[in-house]
């Protein structure tokens, strides 16, 4: 049994940052062109177009907000995951999130839609991330370490 988790919570933290990140850049164009293989969308259109598609119940000007704000918090918990700032906060965020988009996907594109693209999976794992307590090789441990210190000069 594996009792220290400090390589499998950074693996986690990097799969999980690098798994909303990815997504991030294909619906900006960054990673390709659509229709190119492994593309999923390749613009904003498309994607905001696959947004509707799982919100067939918002007006077009809120299916972009709505598409708008998702990007922006992918972006969000991406980066914050991957140099581990907020670690537990950006895992409960991606959790709600990628449970949000399961269930969306389940109801309006069937249950296979989700689980093609991981999406359950990726919700459980941001849940258990949020659950360890220590994240090592991250922000979240330089500023505890430094807060430590600083308590320690502080009692001197």
């Amino acid at each position: 049994m594996i009792t220290d988790n400090k390589y499998t919570q950074l693996y986690l933290r990097l799969a999980l940052g690098i798994g909303f990140i990815v997504p991030v850049l294909d619906r900006l164009g960054m990673v390709g062109a659509p229709g190119q293989p492994n593309i999923s969308w390749g613009n904003w259109d498309k994607f905001i177009g696959f947004t509707g598609v799982l919100m067939p119940y918002l007006s077009k000007p809120l299916v972009m907000g709505a598409g708008f704000f998702a990007t922006l918090l992918e972006a969000i918990f991406g980066i914050c995951l991957i140099i581990g700032y907020k670690t537990r906060l950006m895992a409960l965020g991606s959790f709600a999130l990628t449970l949000i988009f399961g269930l969306s996907m389940v109801a309006f594109l069937g249950y296979k839609a989700p689980l093609n693209f991981s999406v359950f999976p990726c919700s459980a794992g941001s849940l258990l991330l949020a659950t360890l307590t220590n994240y090592e090789f991250s922000i979240d441990q330089y500023l505890y370490k430094k807060s430590i210190s600083d308590l320690r000069t502080f009692n001197k």
